[in-house]
């Protein structure tokens, strides 16, 4: 399980790109300037945000640790930020709906089962979400040779292996048992009565490489609330995004799980900005870890970042107070880097931030 956090796809050339590229990012040192009132609260998707941070939509959270998906959306919610919740959640949407008090952001895969989209485009409205985060990354699904080498399976397959690594791990093996569910939550419904074999086989299923732009316009028609396209890595498919109706565009390549040999999303990211210029905000998802890392974002064009692998870490340690530690980590080296480059608000973070090569 931690390797499918930690690793990328294929050689992982892309998923060491996002952290050198981001690790190379000059900032300006400033002195002589007044920062005794920093902000760092914004707005995200016409949603108040008190970083420029949002916790990405991530997989399988349910079985890092119990409930994950609910304990991050609490932590969010506590840390006055959003939390998107992953089609391939354990916890449904229901389950975290009930167990929050604000709504959250949705996250969707363009499935060959159109119905179903229907379906959970439905339920994500039913359950007040007020952003739809479209994934369009994922066309086929690149091999990551660790979750071959490893056997993952969901739910894990009982080997001689497998078996003594989990009973080896008894603190992490009983959350897991004890949470409400362990396979998909979001999807079960869909082969309910037909097993867990015949669910697997038929996500396998599900990817669907002819993906185009009008479904995205299809989707747009469907969706009244925000929408946002995540996967967008070249300027002209910022564009593209733009036409077709998206409020927002996340640049990233999936944390370098997909196409490996990609470029970072730091690299893309001011391209990208000043490919839309302005008709929808820019998110940036990929490598970012740290306070110091979105300040990089921002300078470049970001109005905000997802984080992902930083909040699971956080989540698999120590629970819900693993998920705000790890957020107030990157709370406080953001206020820290901000005033040590002479800047006092977030909203107004621009390239001077930067040291230019």
């Amino acid at each position: 399980m931690f390797e499918y956090v930690d690793r990328g796809s294929y050689d992982e050339i892309t998923l060491r790109r996002n952290r050198a590229d981001l690790d190379a990012v000059c900032l300006r040192q400033r002195v002589g300037v007044d920062v005794s009132n920093l902000s760092l609260s914004t707005t995200l998707l016409g949603q108040n945000a008190a970083l420029p941070v949002a916790i990405a939509p991530t997989g399988l959270t349910g079985l890092f640790r119990k409930d994950g998906e609910i304990i991050g959306a609490r932590a969010a919610l506590a840390a006055g930020i959003p939390f998107c919740l992953s089609t391939m959640s354990i916890c449904s949407i229901e389950d975290v709906r009930a167990s929050v008090q604000q709504p959250f952001w949705f996250q969707l895969y363009f499935m060959k089962d159109r119905g179903f989209n229907r379906e959970l485009i439905a339920r994500a409205q039913a359950a007040a979400c007020p952003v739809l985060v479209l994934t369009m990354d994922v066309a086929v699904i690149a091999l990551r040779r660790s979750e071959v080498k490893h056997g993952l399976t969901i739910p894990p397959r009982l080997t001689p292996t497998t078996l003594f690594n989990m009973i080896s791990k008894p603190g992490w093996l009983m959350s897991v048992l004890l949470g409400r569910r362990r396979t998909f939550g979001n999807l079960a419904s869909r082969v309910s009565g037909q097993g867990v074999a015949s669910l697997a086989r038929w996500i396998s299923s599900q990817c669907d490489p002819s993906v185009s732009w009008s479904d995205v316009e299809w989707l747009r028609s469907q969706w009244p609330g925000k929408l946002v396209l995540k996967g967008i890595l070249d300027p002209e498919d910022a564009r593209r995004a733009c036409a077709a109706g998206a409020d927002a565009v996340v640049v990233s390549n999936h944390g370098g799980r997909q196409l490996d040999g990609a470029p970072s999303s730091i690299c893309m990211l001011g391209r990208i900005a000043d490919a839309v210029d302005s008709r929808c905000e820019v998110l940036l998802d990929g490598g970012v870890q740290s306070g110091k890392d979105v300040l990089k974002a921002l300078a470049h064009g970001a109005r905000g970042c997802l984080i992902g692998r930083a909040y699971l870490y956080g989540l698999a340690a120590m629970g819900e107070v693993g998920v705000r530690l790890a957020l107030n980590l990157i709370r406080d080296e953001l206020a820290v880097t901000m005033a040590l480059s002479g800047l006092d608000d977030v909203t107004r973070v621009d390239r001077s931030a930067l040291v230019q090569s």
